[in-house]
C-alpha cells in the first residue's frame, strides 16, 4: 500500500459481488484492516460462507432481515435492523436474508484487510 492516507468515495454500483452473493462498494483501507458496504437486495438470501483467516464487524444502516451464525456447537440467528452491529469471528459459518422491501445495507470492517476472493468458502447454510 503507497499510500500514506487512504481517501475513497463510496460508487454508485458495486465494485464487486462478494463470495457470498452480496454487492460491495469497497470503502477505505489500513494496513490493518479495510471497509466495504455490503448490501443485499429485498426477497434475496446470500450463500452460506465463512471465512479461512480474517474476522469482521459488521453495522447495519438500511433494511430488514436475519443473519445466522454459527461456530462449533454455537449458533444463532437474530433479526437484523439498522443501529445493529456484530461480529463474525474466523472460521465462523454464516448467512444473511432480506426480508423487507427495500436494500439491506451493512459497512463491514475485515481485519486483517480482505486478502481476495479465495478468503471465503461455501458452507451448509440455514436457508
Amino acid at each position: 500500500m503507497s499510500e500514506i492516507f487512504v481517501t475513497r468515495m463510496r460508487s454508485e454500483a458495486p465494485d464487486v459481488i462478494a463470495p457470498d452473493g452480496s454487492e460491495v462498494r469497497i470503502l477505505a483501507h489500513t494496513v490493518r484492516g479495510s471497509m466495504a458496504e455490503f448490501s443485499l437486495p429485498a426477497g434475496q438470501v446470500s450463500i452460506a460462507v465463512a471465512h479461512h483467516t480474517v474476522e469482521e464487524v459488521w453495522f447495519f444502516t438500511q433494511g430488514q432481515g436475519q443473519m445466522w451464525r454459527k461456530m462449533n456447537e454455537a449458533e444463532t440467528v437474530i433479526d437484523i435492523r439498522p443501529g445493529l452491529s456484530i461480529s463474525i469471528p474466523v472460521g465462523a459459518h454464516f448467512q444473511f436474508r432480506n426480508t423487507g422491501t427495500g436494500v439491506l445495507r451493512a459497512i463491514g470492517t475485515t481485519m486483517p484487510p480482505w486478502p481476495g476472493m479465495d478468503e471465503a468458502y461455501a458452507v451448509l447454510g440455514k436457508w
